[in-house]
């Protein structure tokens, strides 16, 4: 009930004006995201590389719909790679992406056409792109989208969200060679008709896809802040006899940095995803949605007076 409540707030217009205008925002934002310009992004994720963490970046731009905006978010994505890359902060970090700040909603074709030049921007600057998983409307058009990619970029990861029940089937399409595939839950709204609705049913399958990603050839990209599925990937990779480099684990920044740091210290390859830019706000209330815990810690810094 209160996942539900949350992820209605986050597209209630009203609710977003409070939280731009209360004080403190800024700062309870900035746990959660890496600031508003590429320049604030190139500076955590340097801190985060230093303290040995891997990074994909996502600069925040979800309200696309027309070409210019498109265009706009495509060249944000060159000028980051291109600073990665001055910076020397490449392969760490690559960088996440969502084909609807590229236009998908509208224009398919532009989309690709954009991914495909971020793409090559990251070959360039010596790291990768994973395209993000969104609602069950899209991931028909992402998943041919990724397969156009792959074509010249094979090493193109993408999400794919455990609460769906299409997921499994879609992890055993895309456990092949090579094949980068971050498993999440999931923080989307959606219907019973396409995901489980209770938190065991979609642990349950986060499990299940754990199991055909890591028993393929491709590369799982464990991505959790859950203790338990946690300790599952370590067993699963210990089972299946994968090295360090053979998978990886992947959290939000800002939520469980001990045990990110844990798992960092015992050798494992822990991706931190690392938001930047001013359309924060949608971002930030799936992020709470999935850990309502966290919506303790943001009521309390709204509520406080400057």
């Amino acid at each position: 009930m209160l996942r539900s409540v949350i992820l209605a707030a986050s597209r209630s217009s009203r609710m977003e004006r409070l939280v731009e205008t209360a004080p403190y925002t800024r700062g309870v934002v900035r746990r959660f995201v890496a600031g508003t310009t590429n320049t604030d992004a190139l500076s955590v994720t340097r801190t985060l590389v230093d303290d040995g963490m891997t990074v994909s970046l996502d600069y925040l731009s979800e309200d696309t719909v027309t070409p210019e905006q498109a265009v706009a978010a495509r060249d944000e994505y060159l000028a980051l790679l291109a600073a990665l890359a001055t910076a020397g902060q490449t392969p760490a970090a690559e960088v996440s992406l969502k084909l609807s700040a590229l236009g998908q909603g509208f224009d398919e074709q532009l989309a690709y056409e954009h991914a495909r030049a971020i793409c090559a921007a990251a070959v360039e600057a010596g790291t990768t792109v994973t395209l993000d998983m969104e609602d069950h409307t899209t991931i028909d058009s992402t998943l041919d989208t990724l397969v156009r990619l792959r074509h010249d970029y094979p090493s193109t990861g993408v999400a794919l969200q455990a609460y769906l029940r299409r997921t499994e089937s879609d992890c055993r399409e895309l456990a092949t060679v090579g094949s980068r595939v971050r498993l999440c839950k999931g923080a989307y709204r959606e219907p019973e008709s396409v995901a489980y609705q209770s938190m065991r049913d979609v642990n349950k399958s986060y499990v299940r896809c754990m199991n055909i990603l890591m028993s393929g050839p491709g590369y799982p990209m464990v991505a959790t802040h859950d203790s338990r599925l946690i300790a599952i990937g370590e067993d699963r990779a210990r089972w299946f006899d994968r090295g360090a480099d053979e998978f990886e684990f992947q959290m939000l920044y800002g939520i469980r940095p001990d045990e990110q740091a844990r798992l960092a210290a015992e050798g494992y390859t822990v991706r931190l995803y690392l938001p930047y830019g001013t359309d924060w706000y949608g971002y930030l209330m799936r992020r709470i949605a999935e850990r309502p815990s966290n919506l303790v810690f943001f009521a309390r810094a709204l509520t406080m007076k400057g």
